[in-house]
């Protein structure tokens, strides 16, 4: 029978509609798994690693006799000439004798400087230009660190300063400074061993933004003018988590030195923590904004100390010591504002370091002298604004007794449950 023509339009659209019901389950099927995919992870950016120049590569050699230094300065020369950071990496277990290095900038990059093993002086006096063993000038966005030693070697040199040779004019063989870091901007010192210097084992001068910490430096008590880290002229300093035993000042700070932050800082055997010396030779000296927290002194000579010679003139402002403990320290609180450090007697002076604004915050412990506090101010310019605050300082030996001995303290000096006291 043939179909008629409403048979075959019938069956056209009951195939349309299914088409049409098919296609948009399709789609609805398709959305819904579309929907529920997972996403994909964003590429894993790209970070490149620093070069790594290994001593060695450049001629160091640990044998025990060579001087490395030109190999030393190689390395540092293709770090320092070249657009991308590189470290520059003193091998593991192995000790490189150097006479003297300059490592000297501008550099194109920032650059690090990994320490591992030992950079050590020879044992004998030799010429060093400008009393600088090891130094670092003009460089920025440079980082020291490794867990490794520079050791000065410096008894040779101890032997014959005229502090233990009396005969000997001081500047005949001056010793020199281990470490110095000259006009360095951005600058990270950490995780070192600093061991026996010639003279001072750390010196910041004319530097800006620096963070020394994890510093361990040592040198004999006996040792002569070895202090531990000195700045000069430095803003925007940070010593922090460092432990200090030698034969000078802990840290000393000194002219042209502003924002200086020292914390938890371990201190003895030495001289302690000074501000100072200030105004030597009659000159003119500022130091601002010293702030000190944390520190423990064993054993010390002094404590926290301000010393100024009789005749300079300038500043020394807004300075805190907080949270001190002291054990056995000579001289636990001392500002001297007669200070003399000369093989014969320092003339009496009319000028002076005007010192003010000095806060002793939190401080005990035992004083191994009867007079525990010690503010000596210039009779010409007395301190101004010295507050002592929750200070409790006793003798080292039981049953004697401390005191304070306060001279030339004017304007608001304030004993705030605090024993002694002014």
């Amino acid at each position: 029978m043939r179909p008629t023509t409403c048979n075959v339009v019938a069956i056209f659209l009951i195939i349309l509609m299914c088409c049409l019901s098919s296609s948009c389950f399709a789609r609805k099927h398709s959305h819904h798994k579309t929907r529920h995919a997972k996403k994909r992870a964003p590429p894993t950016p790209y970070i490149a690693q620093k070069q790594v120049l290994d001593v060695e590569v450049f001629g160091a050699k640990a044998d025990g006799k060579s001087d490395n230094s030109e190999a030393f300065k190689k390395a540092w020369d293709k770090a320092c000439n070249s657009s991308e950071s590189m470290i520059i990496l003193v091998p593991k277990g192995k000790i490189y004798y150097v006479k003297h290095i300059n490592f000297t900038g501008p550099c194109h990059s920032g650059i690090s400087l990994e320490i591992q093993g030992t950079i050590k002086s020879f044992a004998q006096m030799y010429d060093i230009p400008r009393r600088l063993w090891i130094k670092f000038e003009d460089v920025k966005n440079m980082e020291i660190f490794g867990g490794g030693t520079i050791d000065g070697n410096g008894e040779v040199w101890w032997k014959n300063s005229c502090k233990i040779k009396k005969t000997k004019p001081c500047q005949s063989q001056s010793a020199p400074t281990a470490l110095t870091f000259r006009n360095c901007t951005n600058l990270t010192v950490s995780n070192l061993k600093l061991l026996n210097a010639q003279q001072m084992h750390v010196n910041f001068q004319d530097c800006d933004d620096v963070e020394a910490s994890r510093l361990l430096v040592e040198a004999p008590e006996e040792s002569p003018n070895t202090d531990g880290i000195h700045v000069t002229r430095t803003s925007n300093i940070k010593i922090l988590e460092s432990e200090i035993r030698t034969g000078d000042d802990c840290v000393s700070i000194v002219n042209g030195s502003r924002n200086v932050d020292v914390r938890n800082i371990v201190c003895g055997p030495g001289h302690g923590i000074s501000i100072g010396s200030l105004g030597e030779d009659n000159t003119e000296n500022y130091v601002s904004n010293i702030f000190v927290k944390g520190a423990t002194f064993t054993g010390t000579t002094n404590g926290v100390r301000i010393k100024t010679w009789q005749g300079g003139s300038g500043i020394a402002r807004n300075i805190v010591f907080e949270d001190i403990l002291m054990r056995n320290v000579h001289n636990p609180i001392i500002i001297n504002q007669y200070y003399c450090d000369k093989n014969k007697k320092c003339d009496k002076e009319k000028s002076a370091v005007q010192v003010e604004n000095v806060v002793y915050r939190n401080i005990k412990g035992t004083s191994a002298s009867k007079v525990a506090i010690n503010l000596n101010c210039s009779e010409s310019v007395p301190c101004k604004n010295v507050v002592l605050q929750n200070v409790m300082l006793s003798a080292q030996q039981k049953g004697d007794k401390v005191e304070a001995s306060c001279n030339h303290l004017a304007m608001q000096t304030n004993n705030l449950n605090s024993l002694p006291s002014c």
